[in-house]
């Protein structure tokens, strides 16, 4: 081959390696992203995760070295949340009639309001007879007040006043059942007052033998617990249950409402042994089965099967599948969990 043949093709044979492969008719395939790097977040074949070190500061891993020891038994009931009868009440009308606002006008649901302050007016409305009738009606009867009985005069004089409706403790407007010009009927309610920082959480036991055993008791707010101080066990069932009345207060106690259903952990004096590890390090696998992630290696997590039981409403007892020493992923345990 000439020399000048030969750089020909020599420049032909590197423009045709420069160009693009394109696949066939029936090959293509498309903007396949390209394969994972070996070196990212991966679910391994026995099924543990695979987390880099920079993945687990990205999405906050942290882990707790687990011990075992002797935890209360613990029975979860449900319960809700009543209102005190000492830092509550109802505001109801004593006689039929219509409803006009108070001072500052008929109160709304969540305003605060203080004892003895008037919430609404009732005019009776007197067997369908005017004001001036129910008048004249109380005239004569003071004057014939020596023959007639002073009950009848009383109700004559409470036909004729205005009721006031006043507010029996201070707190806040729990619920308000009235519009202005409303008529009511006697013993109606209008409105509920509660003190958000004394109600009571009602539970239902129905476990005798629960009621004799009570050495502490929580109920989960949120992310916080709130310790409960037993009150009282009541001496009749309901259904088939015994109520156990549990007092607390502060803070957290305002974020519940009246009738608010919730789950109250009660703790015996009897102990079991297991480790106490926090209830958001609980996942649940494709099985439905409870598991936490276990960190065996500085960049591998393992899946544990656990048995747990409750303790506390932010914490559980786990039972069997954990062992002292273990490091357990109690934050970003959810996205550890995703991991495929």
């Amino acid at each position: 081959m000439k020399p000048r043949q030969l750089l020909s093709a020599l420049c032909l044979s590197l423009s045709l390696s420069a160009m693009p492969a394109v696949a066939g008719d029936g090959h293509d395939h498309g903007d396949a992203p390209p394969a994972a790097s070996g070196n990212g977040p991966k679910r391994q074949p026995d099924g543990s995760v695979f987390l880099p070190k920079p993945a687990q500061r990205q999405i906050g891993v942290r882990t707790l070295l687990v011990e075992p020891g002797e935890l209360p038994r613990t029975h979860e009931l449900a319960g809700k949340v009543v209102m005190d009868p000492n830092a509550g009440g109802k505001v109801q009308a004593i006689v039929a009639g219509r409803v006009t606002p108070g001072p500052r006008g008929l109160p709304l649901p969540g305003q605060q309001v203080k004892k003895g302050e008037v919430l609404a007016y009732v005019t009776p409305e007197v067997g369908g007879n005017s004001r001036s009738l129910a008048e004249s009606r109380l005239r004569r009867l003071r004057e014939l007040s020596d023959t007639v009985p002073r009950k009848v005069i009383e109700e004559a004089e409470a036909a004729v006043a205005n009721e006031q409706l006043v507010a029996p403790v201070s707190g806040v407007i729990a619920s308000a059942n009235v519009v202005s010009g409303q008529v009511l009927e006697a013993r109606e309610t209008l409105f509920e007052i509660v003190n958000p920082e004394r109600m009571l959480i009602e539970a239902l036991a129905f476990d005798m033998a629960i009621a004799s055993d009570v050495a502490g008791a929580f109920v989960a707010v949120g992310e916080q617990k709130l310790p409960l101080r037993l009150v009282g066990v009541a001496r009749s069932l309901r259904e088939q249950a015994l109520p156990l009345t549990f007092r607390g207060e502060g803070g957290a106690l305002a974020a519940l409402a009246v009738g608010q259903p919730v789950r109250v952990f009660v703790q015996t004096r009897s102990t079991v042994p297991g480790i106490r590890v926090p209830a958001a390090a609980l996942m649940k696998n494709p099985a439905n089965q409870s598991i936490v992630w276990v960190k065996t290696a500085p960049e591998r997590f393992e899946p544990r099967t656990l048995s747990v039981e409750p303790l506390d409403g932010t914490h559980v007892a786990v039972t069997s599948g954990l062992k002292a020493g273990d490091r357990v992923a109690v934050r970003a345990a959810t996205l550890i969990n995703q991991v495929r």
